[in-house]
């Protein structure tokens, strides 16, 4: 009977320090054309899989890097919108916070005056607005852009810090802008779905007094469906340094990625989608 009972509160104590954050993108496998998550390849050492909810819904999934305090990649569906762009103060993730059951994401302030949480605390595990603050050069760059969704709820979505990282200013305003507005309209014109995912590859160089990481390159992947047939992918890439990038076939990104992630393989997409 002893027994049954601390398995109770162990089990009650893993809900809690968990909550949404969970051992996998099973709540959240929309996002991924036919289920399907990139390898795990891409898989940093201290990860979170978070479904990203915001009013009661989910809007997109992050792998998150605890360590280097920036997401791997974010998965979304394209669907831009002409809706206004919401509010642009920046959430953060109560849920890498452990001992609360918090399921969305929030504000620094209201976790602070409203639920009794220290700005270290929120700290340890993630980025956090005076981080991004305290960069020069360097822009919050979008992984899941909210020019890429339909609704003002899922672009408000997108200004959580767990699915932003720092980007080169000239690139950010630039080649990489080009490519979420204009490119990505273009190839994407005649398809009925279009699954994305959109990461950032791990630098060698700190920013904010050495807690976030600055990527190296930032990437993204497409697959285009028409009805129920992938049709075509395709894929981008830049170094986050410069004013310049590449369009690449899914194949080419993806052993480009395996390069810069000193992997065997890197797979991005379910094996349905055209690699040429």
């Amino acid at each position: 009977m002893l027994g049954l009972l601390l398995l109770q509160v162990l089990s009650s104590c893993f809900w809690l320090g968990h909550s949404e954050v969970v051992p996998s993108f099973a709540s959240c496998s929309q996002f991924f054309y036919e289920g399907t998550t990139p390898n795990n390849a891409l898989h940093p050492d201290n990860l979170a899989y978070i479904c990203q909810r915001y009013k009661n819904s989910y809007h997109f999934a992050t792998l998150y890097d605890k360590d280097k305090r920036i997401p791997v990649y974010s998965a979304y569906m394209y669907r831009p919108g002409s809706g206004l762009r919401p509010h642009t103060w920046s959430f953060v993730e109560p849920q890498l916070i452990s001992n609360n059951n918090l399921k969305e994401m929030e504000r620094e302030w209201t976790l602070i005056n409203q639920h009794n949480f220290t700005l270290d605390q929120i700290k340890d595990s993630q980025a956090v607005l005076e981080d991004y603050e305290k960069m020069t050069g360097l822009d919050r760059g979008h992984l899941s852009p909210s020019v890429h969704q339909d609704s003002i709820d899922s672009k408000t979505a997108t200004f959580t810090l767990t699915n932003i990282v720092p980007q080169d200013s000239n690139l950010y305003t630039g080649w990489w802008n080009t490519y979420e507005n204009q490119t990505m309209h273009e190839k994407s014109n005649d398809c009925e779905k279009t699954y994305m995912i959109t990461g950032a590859v791990p630098g060698n160089i700190y920013v904010a007094d050495g807690r976030i990481n600055r990527p190296s390159h930032i990437w993204s992947a497409a697959c285009c469906l028409v009805g129920t047939q992938a049709m075509r992918a395709w894929g981008a890439i830049a170094v986050n340094n410069r004013n310049q990038g590449e369009i690449l076939s899914l194949g080419e990104l993806e052993a480009r990625l395996s390069m810069l992630y000193k992997q065997p393989i890197v797979s991005l997409f379910n094996n349905a989608c055209p690699r040429q």
